[in-house]
């Protein structure tokens, strides 16, 4: 018994000198040991890093990517002990393992500490990229990339990339790095120096960061500015997307800066010639150019003459003859138009442009044509309340006004007659070229029967006259038979007050009365029974007697009456008047 205990123990302290001399600890296992290169063979290294046996390490462990390792007999590497022996009693040794562990260390103490580490992007995984940092794999989420979102990571693989690491799992192989962060932290810094730095006429290279309806914001790298659409380009931009991109490398110059607000104001066309400077002396006013139709509006359309000088053709200047038509059925977007220089604003960079001048003046061309007094038909094209529009050739309309239409209706009741679309005969009373109109006329065709019936008339002639019609304030009468209608108004119906009321006469009755006013213009004839009465007075008086001289009214009117009796008695009197006046 006591031999077999002796055994025992010296087998024991036997296996654990071995062990030392030998170092087959198994605690060295899964560390990183220094050992000596002995041999090369063919694509692999024999390593003893005095072990009781030698491991194997394939060279391209060593390598750098796309190199071959430069390796040989008695160089030093270090390795990470996998298993102390495999299947064919060598040591199971790893380069990768080795830079892995190594790799580890460091990027511990760099996130302890804060500090950033430089890896290279090598490929894509589900929700972001994989880094390789120095030996140790790190996981990059998409959304850390960048400051704003990378359509194409393609450029950045394959560099070396500063990165921050934001968490680190050594339990579990984790590391989750960001070189979003980095450009953060970069950025901040740029923008305090650039800020500090900044200046109004300063001119600067950006990136285009974003883009909206109203301009686009630019990167100038850690600081924002806006360039607005209006300072984009000299020429009209309806949208920025027209002329910028996302990401699209600019050069701009900085308008306006606010210290306090720190907003910048951007502009690129600030960069350029200004097309206006001497723009009246380029487009003098009468003359005639092509441009393109860029925009049009309720009120005209802007037509772009050269890269950033537009001018506008007002809606009153777009044709002759189509009024209160939208501009959009005249002319249309990008059309190739013939404009006419109305006026030229340097100082507010206005043009304003004429298109209907390009062409004939169809008003002209009627005067030319059809001067004054002419006589054509045309069909009505509208019947309104103050007249009738015809439609005249070289699609211009002429008005014949109510009281045109006839020499003794009235306009109301002459318009009866006609209807939309009738063909009418008129004659050409007035053309105004500057006001385009054209007055007509249709009762101008014939005689005007009131300058007939009137032509042997004259102011203070008595004449007969049968009652047409009692209104309240006088009466019409026909003058003569069959003449024209005048009237008597209510004061002029007698001398005496109390025998100036309309209602004593009717109908039909005969009057005599004296003509005080012909107005051919008006068409009326104003008569007088109370001046007939005066004159006949006055005439009786002169003839007969003097009521100084002793002779009363009553024997001076009855001795002219009884004068009169006698004549009437004679058969002298004339039916016409003209002795009645003479009696």
């Amino acid at each position: 018994m006591a031999e077999a205990a002796t055994n025992t123990v010296a087998k024991e302290s036997f296996a654990a000198l071995l062990d030392e001399s030998l170092g087959t600890d198994d605690s060295l296992e899964g560390k990183v040991l220094r050992g000596t290169i002995i041999a090369i063979e063919g694509d692999t290294a024999v390593i003893d890093v005095g072990l009781k046996s030698e491991g194997r390490v394939a060279l391209k462990e060593f390598a750098e990517a796309g190199q071959m390792a430069e390796l040989k007999a008695g160089d030093e590497v270090e390795v990470y002990l996998e298993r102390m022996e495999n299947k064919n009693g060598e040591a199971m040794l790893s380069r990768e393992k080795a830079k892995r562990e190594e790799a580890w260390t460091l990027l511990a103490k760099a996130f302890n500490n804060n500090e950033r580490v430089t890896g290279i992007i090598f490929g894509r995984v589900k929700g972001g990229f994989t880094v390789d940092l120095s030996g140790a794999v790190a996981f990059l989420p998409g959304s850390q990339v960048d400051i704003r979102p990378v359509r194409d990571v393609s450029p950045l693989m394959g560099t070396p990339q500063p990165f921050q690491i934001l968490k680190m799992d050594r339990s579990r192989g984790n590391i989750v790095v960001s070189r979003r962060a980095v450009l953060e932290e970069t950025r901040a810094e740029q923008r305090s120096e650039l800020v500090a730095n900044l200046k109004e006429g300063q001119v600067l290279t950006g990136v285009v960061k974003n883009i909206t309806d109203y301009g686009a914001f630019v990167d100038l790298g850690g600081v924002d500015g806006l360039l607005h659409v209006t300072d984009i380009s000299w020429k009209r931009i309806n949208h920025p997307t027209e002329v910028l991109s996302i990401g699209q490398q600019v050069q701009v110059q900085v308008i306006r800066f606010n210290p306090e607000t720190q907003r910048i104001s951007l502009g690129m066309k600030q960069l350029e010639a200004d097309p206006w400077e001497g723009v009246a002396a380029k487009y003098p006013v009468g003359t005639k150019f092509t441009g393109r139709v860029t925009n049009i509006t309720d009120y005209g359309a802007f037509v772009e003459l050269e890269a950033g000088i537009e001018g506008l053709v007002h809606v009153s200047e777009m044709s002759w003859t189509k009024k209160n038509v939208h501009p959009g059925k005249i002319v249309s977007t990008s059309q190739e138009v013939e404009v006419m220089i109305l006026d030229v604003d340097e100082q507010k960079r206005r043009i304003s442009l004429g298109l209907k001048q390009c062409g004939s003046n169809p008003w002209e061309s009627f005067l030319a044509n059809y001067p004054v007094g002419s006589e054509l038909e045309g069909e009505i094209k509208n019947i309104t309340e103050f007249g009738l529009f015809v439609g005249m050739p070289g699609e211009i309309d002429g008005m014949v006004h109510l009281s045109d239409l006839d020499w003794n209706l009235s306009g109301e009741e002459a318009a009866k007659s006609y209807s939309k679309g009738d063909l009418l005969k008129v004659k050409v009373l007035d053309v105004d070229v500057e006001k385009e109109r054209v007055s007509l006329g249709v009762k101008q065709l014939g005689e005007d029967p009131f300058a007939g019936s009137t032509e042997n008339l004259k102011k203070g002639d008595v004449v007969t006259c049968t009652v047409h019609q009692v209104v309240e304030n006088g009466i019409e009468v026909q003058v003569g038979d069959g003449g024209p209608i005048g009237f008597i108004r209510k004061a002029e119906l007698s001398r005496d007050r109390s025998e100036q009321q309309p209602t004593r006469f009717a109908v039909g009755e005969k009057v005599d009365a004296r003509i005080t006013a012909v107005d051919p213009k008006t068409r009326k004839i104003s008569l007088s029974v109370k001046q007939r009465e005066i004159a006949e007075e006055k005439k009786a008086v002169a003839d007969y007697g003097s009521t100084e001289s002793g002779a009363s009214l009553g024997d001076i009117l009855g001795a002219a009456i009884s004068e009169a009796a006698r004549k009437r008695g004679k058969g002298d009197q004339d039916e016409d008047g003209d002795e009645d006046e003479d009696a």
